[in-house]
């Protein structure tokens, strides 16, 4: 009994020393992330036209359940997984083939009967043809939204894990700091590293954190790297090392994002020249050569 109190005593007085070292609040200590705090978490976050979305996908999937081929099913799981809806590839396909046979027979039939023309037909079958395909891309069209929002915050949310880190040598809390200091979309993918942890869909933070990477392995590697920088410095026997190994990190991501922006920069270059060429040279152009075509055409 006198073990447990003065084990309490000695966690207080640590976490008293480590708010005062990383100037927060006790307001401000991350909590524990359970699945009803991230299910509650991502109710409050998710777009509303994702919420919609999901909706529609399920209730698709129960009226005509299609079942897409492997290769289709692994790309719409993807997309699922990175926006994080409750739907399945099932009911993905379902939607984008349900949804467009509604609008194309009912919108056929009704102009039919009421304008008895065969045009309004053919124009609600063309309408209905064109969405079935638009809807399909549906899922890799709101992943990659969720990337580009997502993609803004990556250097935010590695200085906040470094902050953490060089003041304590814990990566779930490191992760949890972060979650709880940047806005969605990144927030919720934090938590969800978090949640599947608690779930036991992973063993270890580090596994579930790794699992996470691994979707963005195509779109940013140097987020990738930063955070097995700093995973590596948990390994670490020397402070100054780990300390090295997670200013490492930050240096990593700050550099990866300038480089990107060079190449962006470059890349807009030859677009600025054409478009400068077409909106400013060709009409002065043409108010110096216009005035002298028209004398030669008097004179001729």
């Amino acid at each position: 009994m006198e073990e447990d109190q003065d084990l309490k005593k000695i966690l207080s007085k640590y976490k008293q020393k480590l708010n005062e070292e990383l100037n927060i609040s006790p307001e401000d200590i991350p909590k524990e992330v359970t699945s009803m705090e991230y299910v509650e978490f991502k109710k409050d976050f998710l777009p509303k036209e994702l919420s919609l979305y999901e909706r529609l996908c399920n209730s698709s999937e129960k009226i005509l359940k299609l079942a897409p081929d492997k290769k289709t099913a692994d790309l719409l799981q993807e997309s699922i997984d990175i926006c994080h809806l409750n739907v399945t590839p099932s009911g993905a396909e379902s939607f984008a083939i349900l949804i467009p046979l509604i609008i194309l027979l009912f919108g056929g039939l009704l102009s039919f009967f009421i304008f008895q023309s065969l045009f309004f037909v053919f124009y609600f079958v063309v309408v209905g043809l064109i969405l079935m395909v638009i809807f399909r891309k549906l899922p890799e069209f709101l992943a990659n939204n969720w990337r580009l929002k997502a993609s803004n915050q990556m250097v935010q949310c590695i200085f906040y894990v470094v902050t953490f880190m060089r003041h304590t040598s814990s990566l779930e809390g490191a992760i949890a700091f972060a979650a709880q200091h940047i806005a969605p979309p990144l927030s919720l993918d934090m938590k969800k590293v978090l949640w599947d942890v608690e779930t036991e869909k992973y063993e270890s933070i580090k596994e579930s954190l790794d699992a996470y990477l691994e979707t963005w392995r195509k779109w940013n590697i140097e987020f990738i790297e930063s955070f097995h920088l700093i995973e590596s410095s948990l390994y670490e026997p020397s402070e100054d090392r780990r300390l090295s190994l997670v200013d490492r990190a930050l240096d990593v991501m700050l550099e990866g994002t300038y480089e990107k922006m060079l190449h962006y920069a470059h890349n807009l270059q030859s677009p600025i020249q054409t478009s400068h060429m077409l909106g400013v040279i060709m009409p002065l152009l043409g108010l110096v050569i216009l005035p002298l075509m028209v004398s030669f055409m008097g004179t001729v």
